[in-house]
């Protein structure tokens, strides 16, 4: 009998460091004052939303430490 064949994998989530290591790195290009306009727009759009996930990520690893505190308290 042959193997089953296996499901793709979701595609996953960048983890929290490396998102936020390339939110500073975007806010540092921002700064420059070499960056044209067009550029500088593109860059702003990938902060906002790496900001974003960076914040949902946030959200969630608190959801999950309030249930872990509340579990432990009973």
């Amino acid at each position: 009998m042959s193997p089953s064949p296996k499901k793709p994998e979701p595609p996953k989530k960048p983890d929290f460091e490396r998102s936020l290591a390339r939110l500073e790195e975007v806010v540092r290009r921002l700064e420059s004052p070499q960056l044209s306009l067009d550029d500088a727009m593109k860059l702003f759009e990938e902060g906002v939303a790496l900001s974003r996930e960076c914040q949902k990520q946030l959200e969630e690893a608190e959801g999950r430490v309030e249930i872990l505190l509340k579990e432990s308290e009973s």
